[in-house]
């Protein structure tokens, strides 16, 4: 990996993630190749918090249809990070606290 912010690649907003949030889980599409502990530094780097654990997933392809075309929706790794209860929480809708 060339640089930290090429791990974490974009956060995964669904009605699942943003409830676990409460619990201080976020959910973050990351790069194929990175590990657990490559994961834990980019986020504990990026965002300024302290992460408990991490849980990765390697989404699969999905096959779609349009029409007679077929083809394949690309698969992606995906993290759960748990932050410390004492750590602050993440703010990835990217607004500014005022």
């Amino acid at each position: 990996m060339a640089n930290l912010y090429d791990i974490i690649r974009k956060p995964i907003i669904t009605e699942k993630s943003m409830m676990a949030m409460d619990q201080k889980k976020y959910t973050f599409e990351v790069a194929p190749k990175s590990s657990k502990g490559l994961i834990k530094q980019a986020v504990e780097a990026v965002f300024g918090v302290k992460v408990v654990s991490v849980q990765t997933i390697s989404v699969k392809q999905k096959a779609k249809r349009v029409g007679r075309y077929s083809g394949f929706k690309s698969g992606y790794k995906k993290a759960i990070v748990t932050l410390s209860a004492d750590s602050k929480a993440i703010d990835v809708f990217g607004e500014d606290a005022e």
